[in-house]
């Protein structure tokens, strides 16, 4: 009878278990003008890997964002239309001072939150943040939530 009790035990466990899974990001995927400029600015300058894709078409790269998660990007024709600043990608590096350099280097514009061009913003919790824009205008914010 206690046999019977833990198996049932058991198998509520694993039933509930099982419902309790959450949604994670898979990936998010990008209409880009040009593809080769894309992805090196996603790749050379957020430093994102590549990934294989299986289309092999010449329209598409992926690159790898996290573990499970990645960006598409895929070649369009433009206009390509961009979202505001409200909209946007968010990456984290170890040091956003060190990343500031990076872009100061390539002559890439940055802003705070507010727009100030070439600042870097503090959040009340800390954390330090800026934002660019890619080749395409889409809005990336990097910060030091590492």
């Amino acid at each position: 009878m206690r046999h019977h009790f833990f198996i049932a035990l058991f198998l509520l466990s694993a039933i509930t278990s099982m419902g309790q899974k959450k949604s994670h990001l898979n990936h998010i995927a990008l209409s880009v003008a040009q593809l080769e400029r894309s992805y090196r600015f996603y790749h050379e300058v957020v430093g994102l890997d590549t990934i294989p894709e299986p289309f092999h078409d010449g329209r598409h790269v992926w690159l790898s964002v996290s573990e499970h998660a990645h960006l598409h990007l895929i070649q369009n024709p433009p206009p390509i239309v961009a979202p505001s600043k409200n909209t946007h990608l968010c990456f984290s590096v170890p040091d956003v001072n060190e990343f500031v350099r990076l872009l100061q280097s390539r002559k890439i514009a940055f802003e705070d939150w507010p727009g100030k061009p070439s600042a870097i913003t503090t959040r009340t919790d800390g954390i330090h943040q800026v934002y660019l824009q890619d080749p395409d205008g889409y809005w990336i914010e990097i910060n030091d939530d590492f």
